[in-house]
């Protein structure tokens, strides 16, 4: 004679299996959005930094206000 658990604990085992995989692939799928996010972050950071060396070059070394557009020179103390 086969020896068995009962078929409800054996519900609650697959039950929870089910939950399991579930969440794993779940967590794989966030996995995934957050690379490409990363990915979207650094094209953005690079064209930030792009636009920084564009700026820099027309107006040297600056620092900007970023609610109205002034600015304000950074002076280099070289000694």
């Amino acid at each position: 004679m086969e020896k068995k658990i009962k078929q409800e604990e054996l519900d609650n085992i697959l039950k929870f299996q089910n939950k399991i995989r579930t969440i794993c692939t779940n967590i794989g799928i966030l996995e995934s959005q957050k690379h490409g996010a990363l990915h979207d972050l650094a094209g953005v950071n690079q064209d930030q930094e792009k636009l920084k060396k564009e700026i820099e070059d027309k107006y040297g070394a600056i620092n900007i206000n970023l609610e109205d557009g002034t600015y304000t020179e950074i002076e280099n103390n070289v000694e």
